[in-house]
């Protein structure tokens, strides 16, 4: 690659990477400042809404609490009182008439409570009584008499929103109860001229939405269309945005009877969210200003850091096309190893196999003629020490096959569960049987019926060689000592022996091939039988470390991994 071109790529790469995120951080702060402005002005209009109702509700109960205090009276009257229980309805309104008077026709001018537009009477069943010819009990028509009617009597005092004709009433029915038998025997419903929001607010419109119909003062067509659409479907919703005139608008909407009898009616405040749109108007400018600044920045300091750092990536360039071709000699040379260590394992394993027969062949020839008739001491002896060498040079075919193996990973372990207990109790039986051996103790300190999870033979071979290894490098009188335990998922295994030791600059080595310290000069083998223990016990899944030797006690540890004892039972 040119590496002219590669410095400009990186520029531009430098420069493009630095305006995205200049242009990510300026969208992220748009969007955040809109969205905190929205926030801010729905709880500000919600709070204000919030208020006005709260000011409201405190208004209805001052005129809740003296409707209740009225109606009480009302029923005290005895003539009253004698028209409900003595079943006399016809004397109801005219004996009502005198009684309500003052709140049906109250001064004009003064912000009193109790100033009725209407009043009925509500029988046992929650109908309408109708008001006689002649008795001012307020007009209803028809249809606006009959929606006072309820489904029962209410046990406790109700509120309800009236539609008529240019307007909407707040009505309000309390119980009646008898003095004699303390039950709810009519019901008296007055109707009122509901109480306005003092919209202080500058934009905002207040009104109710009662039985399907939306009453706004001052709201143009539009507006009613969509705040009608609105509340027919979701009048429950406490607040929504909606669009009129090309201009977003927050409606807040708030159940004014709950758990009413009467059917429900909200209280609906639309506020125009013109001043909230300029100043979102305002921040986009702001922001998009100081993001064009900060891109023209980000353009010089780019250029700058382009060329402070375009000699190192030019460098780097160079370098990395000269890593490419040492990485492909490498790989290469790696390639060309690995076929060779793959030869070689073949070879080694094909002339460990091939060298069999013949060493066999061999020692057998010499077993033949060492039985020979007329074979003096001397040759026999002599034939006897070449068959000893055959031997051994048979077993170390038989390693260096096996280690070959272990190299190309091409041993499999076919694994059951081994009486780990059984195999040391007979290996220590061997040696105890050895004519030549020394006179030591061998302390076995085992539990019984101890399993392992591995390949009998195998097993058997890493156990053979560390205890041989005892023997052969210990002295007369000595011990081996043979322990076992478990140790969570491992069982530990260590043989100890006393002896000469190993040299502390050869203990790095034991486990190397062909290696042997200088201690064992004068010991049959090979230096392999380490080697072969400890790969062996990694196959397994478990190690083979030494611990310790000194002038008095050498010590091996080798783990295996526990088998299940719950399978094996």
């Amino acid at each position: 690659m040119n590496p002219a071109s590669s410095i400009t790529g990186f520029r531009l790469r430098v420069l493009f990477g630095m305006m995205l995120v200049v242009g990510a951080f300026t969208a992220l702060a748009l969007w955040i400042a809109q969205q905190q402005v929205t926030k801010d002005a729905r709880q500000q209009l919600e709070k204000v809404f919030q208020n006005e109702v709260a000011s409201l509700d405190r208004a209805r109960a001052v005129r809740h609490a003296a409707l209740v205090e009225r109606s009480r009276s009302l029923v005290r009257k005895p003539r009253i009182h004698a028209a409900l229980e003595d079943d006399a309805l016809d004397l109801l309104y005219p004996n009502a008439e005198d009684e309500l008077r003052d709140v049906m026709e109250g001064d004009a001018d003064a912000d009193h409570p109790l100033r009725a537009n209407f009043y009925r009477f509500l029988d046992a069943e929650g109908k309408v009584i109708p008001a006689p010819p002649g008795v001012d009990a307020g007009k209803l028509n028809q249809r606006e008499e009959t929606r006072l009617s309820l489904d029962q009597l209410p046990a406790t005092q109700q509120i309800g929103y009236l539609v008529r004709s240019g307007g909407v009433d707040e009505i309000i029915a309390a119980p009646i109860i008898s003095t004699e038998t303390n039950e709810v025997i009519a019901s008296i419903v007055l109707g009122f001229q509901p109480f306005q929001m003092s919209l202080a607010t500058a934009g905002m419109k207040a009104g109710i939405w009662a039985d399907g119909h939306l009453f706004i003062q001052g709201a143009d067509e539009e507006t009613l269309s969509k705040l009608s659409a609105l509340m027919t479907t979701t009048p429950e919703r406490a607040h929504a945005e909606i669009m009129i005139g090309g201009i977003p608008h927050l409606v807040f909407s708030q159940l004014l009877n709950p758990g009413s009898m009467f059917p429900p009616t909200f209280e609906v405040c639309v506020y125009s969210l013109a001043d909230s749109v300029a100043r979102q108007r305002q921040l986009r400018w702001q922001i998009l200003s100081v993001g064009a600044l900060m891109l023209l920045g980000a353009a010089g300091m780019s250029h700058w850091m382009a060329g402070r750092l375009s000699v190192p990536v030019e460098r780097l360039a160079v370098d990395s096309a000269r890593n490419v071709v040492r990485r492909e000699q490498a790989e290469a040379a790696l390639e060309q190893t690995s076929v060779e260590l793959e030869r070689s394992m073949r070879f080694s394993a094909d002339t460990s196999h091939q060298l069999k027969t013949p060493i066999t062949v061999l020692r057998a020839g010499l077993e033949e003629l060492r039985l020979r008739p007329g074979m003096c001491e001397t040759a026999q002896e002599e034939i006897g020490s070449l068959i000893y060498q055959t031997a051994k040079l048979s077993s170390m075919i038989h390693d260096l096959l096996l280690l070959s193996r272990l190299d190309a990973g091409r041993l499999e372990l076919s694994l059951v569960d081994v009486d780990l207990t059984q195999l040391i109790d007979s290996l220590a039986d061997d040696l105890s049987a050895v004519p030549s051996a020394p006179d030591f103790d061998v302390e076995v300190d085992v539990p019984r019926d101890l399993r392992v999870r591995g390949e009998k033979r195998y097993i058997s071979m890493i156990l053979q060689n560390l205890i041989e290894n005892a023997w052969k490098y210990n002295h007369a009188g000595g011990t081996i000592a043979i322990t076992a335990h478990e140790e969570g998922p491992m069982l530990v295994l260590r043989v100890g022996n006393t002896g000469p030791g190993i040299p502390a600059e050869a203990q790095a080595h034991v486990f190397e091939r062909f290696h042997r310290a200088s201690v064992g000069e004068n010991v049959p083998g090979h230096g392999l039988g380490l080697n072969i223990a400890r790969e062996l016990a990694l196959l397994h899944g478990g190690d083979l470390r030494l611990i310790r030797s000194d002038s008095e006690w050498t010590e091996f540890e080798v783990t295996f991994q526990r088998a299940d004892t719950s399978a094996a039972s």
